[in-house]
């Protein structure tokens, strides 16, 4: 089983997912280093668990 994700990571990954589609990759570092140029002054935990999420919806959608 995974970790469960919390509903503010959810909803920041799903806002940076909606808006950026065209910039996010499918790569984890390259999604983390976008992901900490939109968020305004993100942790390093967050920005990481939404960088790993946003890559998770990213790999998803491509195999829809």
């Amino acid at each position: 089983m995974g970790r469960i994700k919390t509903q503010m990571v959810k909803r920041l990954a799903f806002q940076l997912f909606n808006k950026h589609q065209n910039v996010l990759k499918q790569t984890f570092e390259e999604n983390k280093k976008i992901t900490e140029s939109f968020m305004s002054n993100p942790s390093k935990k967050i920005r990481n668990t939404v960088a790993g999420y946003v890559t998770r919806l990213m790999k998803t959608r491509e195999t829809v």
